[in-house]
């Protein structure tokens, strides 16, 4: 490999919420969704070069920003995007809120996968928004969502929105075309706006899948659809942190801008930076973190499968193992980790609370420890 993943780096000292969380002599920390690898050296360079000039002024998104991301969509998922349609935002989770915010009314509802990320389920209450849970079944080890008549035994005439992740967090599953196609002409057909999260497209671990935004199934559904991107997982600067929607319809390009500049601060000079220089140079860095993603991903399968009371899912994209402790008889596994020296994400906040997230974006040695500690609390 031309790029080192599996020097441990010291992220103490550094203000991580990850790591600064709990007491790193006693605690491993495996949880909050960002990796222990350092960016990529074109993205640390362009950085670099950015704070040498100096001034730090008032910046806005480059001109030649939205070309630059609808070129990269086009190169990468095949998605033909006009470049009016992109707005630029400070994060995926800010898009969440507004979208939430300015699609539904007081008295309307949303549709919202379980297990999923907590923002999209908090995006709906702290609007005070009602929402119905789409419960993803395990098939063939894939999260998938469940029957057309299940999901339209949760419509009711104050259905306007539903939210969706691919690849989903926690369970991983990249959706295939013909998944896609049916959730979105289900929308279309009972007439709901999307928000699709898909944060992780270009994080694709199976070496049979590919990431195929939801939008660009049709144009009727794109016509339904605020998509939400963001190079700040794969590249791994989420503390910089930038992000974009793509609407083709107006009105939900409009939309997503509100608050905008006035409650909600653009991103920073420094964010502009990194995202172009990752999107002109970072390629190769990202094909050897998806070879050694895969192997951590190899090494987590394997081990989990031979220990008893646990189970796991196919890994097909992301970072995050979601692991079915249910058989372990505890009832607390997140405690239970935690009590011998490894912080995982708490099945509770995925909404089953006899699962853990393990985020596996750190270096083997590391991954090895943490999965030797979960083998360790299975026994006794």
């Amino acid at each position: 490999m031309v790029f080192d993943f599996d020097t441990p780096t010291n992220r103490l000292g550094t203000d991580s919420i990850r790591w600064d969380s709990f007491d790193s002599k006693e605690v491993l920390p495996l949880w909050v969704a960002d990796m222990d690898f350092k960016s990529p050296p074109c993205v640390i360079e362009a950085v670099s070069n950015r704070v040498q000039q100096g001034i730090y002024g008032y910046t806005h998104s480059p001109h030649q920003m939205n070309a630059m991301i609808a070129d990269y969509l086009k190169e990468q998922y095949q998605w033909q995007v006009n470049p009016d349609w992109i707005v630029i935002l400070p994060s995926v989770v800010s898009g969440l809120y507004t979208t939430v915010q300015q699609l539904t009314n007081n008295d309307e509802s949303v549709l919202v996968p379980n297990p999923i990320y907590h923002h999209l389920r908090l995006a709906c209450s702290s609007a005070n928004r009602q929402f119905q849970e789409m419960s993803l079944e395990l098939k063939d080890g894939r999260w998938v969502l469940p029957p057309r008549n299940e999901l339209s035994n949760l419509i009711t005439d104050k259905t306007t929105l539903a939210l969706f992740c691919n690849p989903q967090n926690p369970g991983s599953t990249v959706f295939t075309r013909e998944e896609l196609k049916e959730f979105g002409n289900f929308c279309v057909e009972h007439d709901l706006w999307i928000c699709s999260d898909e944060i992780h497209a270009g994080l694709v671990l199976d070496e049979n899948k590919k990431h195929i935004p939801l939008a660009s199934i049709s144009k009727d559904i794109s016509e339904k659809t605020i998509t939400l991107m963001s190079l700040n997982k794969t590249f791994n600067f989420p503390g910089i942190g930038l992000a974009w929607a793509v609407a083709e319809n107006p009105l939900l390009q409009k939309a997503i801008q509100v608050g905008l500049h006035q409650t909600i601060a653009p991103p920073s000079l420094l964010a502009y930076t990194a995202t172009m220089a990752a999107i002109q140079e970072g390629e190769p860095w990202r094909q050897e973190l998806i070879q050694y993603l895969r192997g951590n991903r190899d090494l987590v399968q394997e081990k989990i499968k031979s220990i008893d009371g646990l189970s796991i899912c196919k890994m097909e994209g992301s970072y995050l193992a979601w692991i079915d402790c249910t058989n372990l008889h505890h009832h607390n596994p997140y405690q239970l980790f935690l009590d011998h020296g490894l912080a995982t994400s708490p099945g509770s906040q995925f909404n089953r609370e006899q699962f853990v997230r393990l985020n596996f974006g750190t270096q083997k040695s590391r991954l090895e420890q943490a999965l030797n500690i979960i083998e360790h609390c299975a026994k006794l």
